[in-house]
């Protein structure tokens, strides 16, 4: 994935990852295409958008994701 696609910053969005310039956010990004969305779909919603920018979306999450932490799924559904 292209560097500093994925960004962080204070001032946007209170610091939550963005897709470098937009103030989408990974965590939407995540959310939509969870609930069935398309790539598509998430292009034509938000215009500033790019396929770049979702799969870069995707792939930081699943880098994220990768830390050694241990979540309790039972929790994430209610």
């Amino acid at each position: 994935m292209e560097k500093n696609l994925i960004i962080s910053d204070p001032a946007i969005m209170m610091g939550k990852p963005v897709v470098a310039g937009t103030r989408i956010t990974v965590e939407l990004i995540l959310e939509k295409l969870a609930a069935g969305e398309t790539i598509e779909q998430l292009l034509q919603a938000y215009p500033r958008l790019t396929e770049r920018g979702i799969r870069a979306a995707l792939d930081f999450a699943s880098k994220a994701l990768k830390a050694d932490v241990v979540y309790p799924v039972s929790n994430l559904s209610k």
